[in-house]
């Protein structure tokens, strides 16, 4: 049969909808969060094309209204894993054996669903369940999710296309094959986007994926399953399942066909993973794959050349927007002595000036963190710094839960550089500064480099080039993604590829190829179109 040499759409960024009063996205997104919020879903699991249901069913709140019943989903058991493993494995000849164009064509279709159709249904479900406001659902859950599609069909053709010389009478290629038994991913409650992506990266490259949502994503991940279901993957190839994480994880890890996991979570949780590979490596038919993105303890540096107005709003949205629930989030910051006066008024003013509810109300910057767990996290941090005599909250501090998980954003300025909440994750609406001497610059972006154990993501704010260039040299490895005068926040799929490392993963960076590359096994094929027939060389003649 004949074939073309496809060449895929040239991938964009999905364009961010504004929401603005009046506007036609607004209106469908305000009655789409009203119907949703009066139904009652009841949510399976899906296994080869099946859905599947149990007698543990959990209910699924709004973080920020508790007592409202938004559905149900199913809880499985590691039968149901195994049961997910056998129908990924039953299906995996038949996709791998599926032209790479047609794979293309389903992620392709996704993203137009993800960004048409399913917009208003995919942020509404995020908003509700993950208690974010509508601008942080959009460029999320429509946006990136869309990005992700797109781009990686991009990198997948620029993937195949990258091929090696061949000399005279030989033809040398490469064939990327997809790995050869299961992926199992395990994503995060606060990015949607994260949530698909992780199952649908490998999928794309031929492999077959189980999936393990948090329990705390639960309501947009079925959304995101039936738009992989309407974009036409085939059954087995993504299988949900909602179990316990170390059961799942002890099933994923003493299976023969085990061949990668693709992770976003704690960063506990991933060294627990890791060893558990490694104690049964034996067991395996291949060397596992280990991708993942952990935590981060992410900074601002501030030169005394930086504009005040600019930190003080680099921290506000950085520190602050979804409650600071980002891998990403600005947690510590270091502020010279000559700027803070007038950074420290800029900062407190905006905190003060936030709103706060639940997300249905599109004048509310912030909303509810997570979950009870996280709640009491959180607050503990608070708490023992009213107690720190080193410590002082100039803004926020309170929290309440009688209606929903709110808790006021909270600067912290504090007088040791090394205080816990410089270099523990929070995972929360926190903010910790430490105000140094103008004059010690560099003395403090050692401190900074020190002082935690992550390194995903970092900001330096200086008008100065020699201050800039300084930081950048200084804190080489102390952030994967290191932002120039920006918040450390807000990573564009195709722009600003993700990913950081020491503690904070492996640095696989989502949203480029390099992420794709994980999840292939190259083959290199030589054909000679002469081979030699006599063994003997020139150099081998008699004199």
């Amino acid at each position: 049969m004949s074939r073309g040499i496809f060449t895929v759409p040239k991938a964009y960024n999905e364009p961010i909808k504004s929401y603005k009063p009046g506007s036609s996205e607004r209106i469908e997104l305000k009655s789409t969060l009203q119907a949703m919020r009066n139904k009652l879903v009841d949510i399976p699991m899906f296994i080869g094309g099946l859905e599947v249901r149990t007698n543990d069913i959990r209910e699924i709140h709004p973080p920020h209204d508790p007592q409202h019943l938004l559905g149900h989903y199913h809880y499985g058991t590691s039968d149901h894993v195994h049961q997910a493993i056998n129908a990924a494995l039953a299906a995996r000849p038949s996709w791998q054996a599926l032209d790479w164009d047609h794979r293309a064509a389903i992620f392709l279709k996704a993203a137009e669903l993800v960004s048409g159709p399913y917009r208003a249904k995919i942020n509404a479900a995020t908003m509700l369940g993950q208690s974010k406001n509508v601008f942080q659902a959009e460029i999320d859950a429509a946006c990136e999710m869309a990005d992700f599609f797109r781009f990686n069909v991009q990198f997948m053709a620029e993937i195949y296309q990258q091929q090696p010389i061949s000399d005279k009478g030989i033809w040398n290629r490469v064939e990327q094959r997809p790995l050869e038994g299961f992926v199992y991913a395990i994503t995060p409650f606060n990015f949607t986007s994260i949530a698909g992506n992780l199952p649908a990266a490998p999928a794309l490259m031929g492999n077959v994926v189980v999936w393990k949502p948090a329990e705390t994503q639960v309501y947009s991940a079925a959304i995101l399953m039936e738009i992989f279901r309407e974009a036409g993957l085939p059954d087995g190839v993504i299988n949900m399942v909602f179990v316990n994480g170390p059961a799942g994880g002890k099933v994923m890890a003493t299976h023969p066909d085990f061949v990668g996991v693709h992770f976003t979570g704690s960063t506990e949780v991933f060294k627990k993973i890791w060893k558990a590979i490694g104690d049964n490596v034996a067991l395996h038919n291949t060397y596992p794959k280990i991708v993942g993105e952990t935590g981060g303890k992410d900074f601002v540096m501030v030169h005394k050349s930086a504009k005040p107005g600019q930190v003080a709003t680099a921290l506000s949205r950085g520190a602050f927007e979804y409650q600071g629930q980002k891998c990403s989030a600005a947690s510590r910051a270091y502020i010279p002595d000559s700027l803070w006066p007038k950074v420290k008024k800029m900062l407190v003013d905006d905190v003060q000036s936030f709103r706060i509810g639940g997300p249905e109300d599109f004048r509310n910057f912030i909303n509810a963190v997570i979950d009870e767990v996280a709640f009491e996290k959180i607050t503990s941090y608070i708490d023992h710094a009213k107690e720190d005599n080193s410590c002082e909250i100039i803004a926020g501090g309170n929290y309440d839960k009688s209606i929903g998980y709110f808790i006021e954003p909270t600067v912290i300025v504090t007088t040791d550089p090394n205080y816990k909440t410089m270099h523990e994750e929070i995972f929360g609406p926190v903010l910790t500064i430490y105000v140094y001497p103008s004059n010690q610059y560099e003395e403090t972006l050692e401190i900074l480099d020190k002082t935690s154990p992550y390194a995903l993501t970092g900001a330096i704010f200086a008008q100065d080039r020699w201050a800039i260039d300084t930081a950048f040299n200084k804190l080489l490895n102390a952030a994967g993604n290191f932002y120039i005068n920006d918040k450390p926040t807000g990573a564009v799929v195709g722009q600003q590829p993700f990913g950081g490392a020491r503690a904070s993963g492996t640095n696989d960076k989502s949203g480029s190829y390099l992420n794709l590359l994980r999840w292939v096994s190259p083959r290199t094929i030589k054909e000679n179109f002469a081979p030699p027939e006599d063994y003997r060389y020139p150099f081998m003649e008699e004199e």
